[in-house]
């Protein structure tokens, strides 16, 4: 471990991937990720990497595509819009099974959105983002800390199983500064070993290995194969914390930086005789549903805040499978909780109230949509009323 310094998150995550052995990278700037190639354009080529400004996202994430092709250790970072620029080649990458770190320092949004912090691409994470059937591991730090050691994991599990893995932070997150320290010694890419799959030079020439994501006749087998691999990693990968869950009546359940809002408003709840406890998930996929399923046992009642319209709480329900109520705190669009305001949505939970607590059906209310047909330009939405 070394001593703590003061760094600002996206500098203490881009610092973390050069020490855990990243020696590749290509990006292309956007708000509130910039601090990230801005620290790799400095500092790569003295650990013996490279970097490269790419002209787009698109070109950025294909050259990570080659780079890891030939097990160097290749990342690359991005935010909200620009990520989803990245998907076609993160949809390659999974069917190429090539191992590789993404970052998404998240904005708002949808589309261009703002560069406030966001929780609102959960979905696009979690359910791969691309075409076709696949999975990206995806871990959530929730503090600068766990943002500089993060990547370390990340690779190792990039490579242990031969897939993308994404650190999905905030534009928050991203931008705070924090006093942390790393918790490994910098690893010396030479140390890692060849892997055998890689593509490499010898003395006949370059090897014929099959890094190209096209599996013709074989996709079936392929896409079978790597379900067998995603149910392993279900069931051996999920991470979590939990914080006083053993008694709780209210189970808040967030990640990444909205969990830090939530241990406030645990620390608040317990002042006042509220027994609250606090789920975190740490991996976003592979979701740990089953230790959600025993930190809930003893609730009540279930509350996920969230930087977003509602995303986490669908696994969340999914986990519990109707067991318990489960509420939403929602955030969205750059949005930011706190304890005084999770703290209404706890109550609420408990007594059967509204406050703090979102309902679409019930935010839908005073509002119409009506659908007319138009001679000249046919049929046209209406959007009526508002609060």
């Amino acid at each position: 471990m070394t001593e703590k310094t003061l760094r600002k998150g996206n500098e203490a995550l881009a610092e973390g991937a050069i020490r855990a052995g990243c020696r590749f990278f290509a990006g292309y700037p956007i708000t509130p990720q910039n601090e990230v190639p801005e620290y790799m354009s400095a500092h790569m080529a003295d650990a013996g990497g490279a970097f490269v400004q790419a002209e787009s996202e698109v070109a950025a994430i294909n050259m990570v595509y080659g780079a890891a092709s030939t097990g160097t250790r290749s990342m690359t970072s991005s935010s909200s819009p620009g990520v989803s620029l990245k998907q076609e080649g993160i949809t390659y990458l999974a069917s190429a099974d090539l191992p590789c770190l993404i970052v998404n320092v998240m904005r708002g949004g949808p589309g261009l959105g703002s560069i406030s912090g966001a929780q609102g691409d959960y979905f696009q994470a979690t359910r791969g983002g691309g075409n076709g059937d696949y999975h990206i591991i995806v871990l959530a730090p929730n503090s600068v800390e766990e943002l500089g050691n993060f990547p370390k994991m990340a690779f190792e599990l990039a490579e242990k199983y031969r897939m993308p893995c994404m650190i999905l932070a905030d534009g928050i997150l991203g931008q705070m500064m924090e006093s942390m320290s790393f918790h490994f010694d910098p690893v010396d890419p030479n140390t890692l070993g060849k892997f055998d799959w890689a593509v490499d030079i010898n003395k006949n020439g370059r090897k014929k290995n099959n890094v190209f994501s096209y599996k013709g006749d074989n996709l079936i087998a392929d896409v079978v194969e790597r379900a067998k691999r995603y149910g392993y990693i279900e069931k051996t990968e999920p991470r979590f914390e939990s914080r006083q869950t053993e008694d709780c009546d209210v189970l808040l359940v967030a990640y990444g930086l909205s969990s830090r809002a939530c241990m406030e408003a645990v620390v608040k709840g317990r002042e006042e005789g509220l027994k609250v406890g606090l789920f975190r998930p740490i991996t976003l996929w592979p979701f740990p549903s089953q230790a959600l399923r025993d930190a809930a046992k003893n609730a009540k009642a279930v509350v996920c805040v969230e930087q977003s319209l509602g995303q986490l709480v669908q696994d969340v329900k999914l986990s519990l499978n109707g067991a318990k109520p489960v509420y939403l705190n929602a955030y969205p669009a750059g949005g930011q909780p706190d304890g005084g305001t999770i703290l209404p949505a706890v109550k609420s939970a408990l007594n059967g109230g509204t406050e703090g607590l979102f309902d679409l059906q019930r935010h839908a209310e005073g509002f119409s949509y009506e659908c007319k047909r138009d001679t000249s330009l046919g049929i046209q939405g209406d959007w009526k009323g508002g609060k």
